[in-house]
């Protein structure tokens, strides 16, 4: 049994998402056997929360040791972390502030897996902070995408805007009031009937970024169901996007960080192609 309290009014689901990664795991069957308590009382809904209750989850052995992360490199000033599918940022992030007081300076995407870095200290934060916004740090993907590739190769530069509302984004060849320029190089590793594994390289981390990018120009990451294919996501029985954050490599960092230049992180979670459904 797990208990935490609400900073702010919230919805269960998403506290339990952003604050603990097992118990959002282990949700559904927590709320179906009514085995979350809030100050008490127990629930089986995705109640509101306010500021100042507290959150008891009684999950079971099994469920509290299922790995959310693997960490991958650890010294006085820095921890990368290789993050499964299904996770949160926040919600990794919650657990290593608790755990080592770490720090996030990126995110990803909750579906999508590998690398995460994480500062151990106030100046360090600075620094990658710093370090990803000027692009600093090479960030390379891998993915599954749809359709065969006419190009095995390509360097795509574009704009994409933000639709708040219906929390995503579109991509658009030209500028325009709010968009922001995007750099997405690919390159086919192999191809397999009509998917393609595509090695990808972020050279500016927006959001959504390498799934609307690669869906518009036709070949959308495997199970995305934002941007995705949908009749291809179903004939492969895939609800997840195949994208994998897959090599962090520093270039550029400072001071007591610089020891990290040049050193390349690879994540053990890859992008598979999927067996057909029959």
């Amino acid at each position: 049994m797990q208990k935490f309290v609400v900073p702010q009014r919230v919805r269960l689901r998403e506290f339990t998402d952003n604050t603990y990664p097992q118990g959002s795991f282990a949700l559904p069957r927590l709320l179906r056997e009514r085995e979350v308590r809030v100050n008490g009382a127990k629930v089986g809904a995705n109640v509101w929360l306010s500021a100042g209750d507290e959150v008891a989850y009684y999950t079971t052995p099994a469920e509290e040791a299922k790995p959310f992360y693997a960490e991958v490199y650890r010294d006085g000033n820095v921890l990368v972390c290789d993050k499964a599918a299904g996770v949160n940022t926040e919600g990794l992030a919650a657990h290593l502030s608790r755990l080592c007081g770490a720090l996030p300076v990126h995110r990803l995407d909750r579906n999508t897996s590998g690398l995460l870095a994480f500062a151990l200290n106030a100046q360090a934060e600075e620094t990658l902070l710093s370090a990803f916004r000027g692009r600093a740090v090479r960030k390379i993907y891998e993915a599954v995408c749809v359709h065969p590739f006419a190009q095995k190769k390509g360097s795509l530069r574009a704009y994409l805007c933000k639709d708040a509302q219906k929390a995503k984004v579109r991509i658009v060849s030209a500028p325009q009031a709010g968009a922001l320029p995007i750099a997405t190089d690919y390159e086919v590793i192999e191809e397999r009937g009509g998917l393609a594994k595509v090695r990808i390289t972020l050279h500016s981390g927006r959001t959504h970024q390498i799934r609307a990018h690669m869906a518009s120009i036709g070949h959308p990451v495997l199970g995305d169901e934002k941007y995705g294919d949908e009749a291809a996501n179903q004939t492969y029985g895939v609800k997840r996007q195949l994208l994998v954050a897959k090599e962090l490599c520093f270039t550029q960092l400072s001071g007591a960080l610089a020891c990290l230049n040049g050193k390349t992180f690879v994540s053990a979670h890859t992008a598979a192609f999927p067996a057909e459904r029959r």
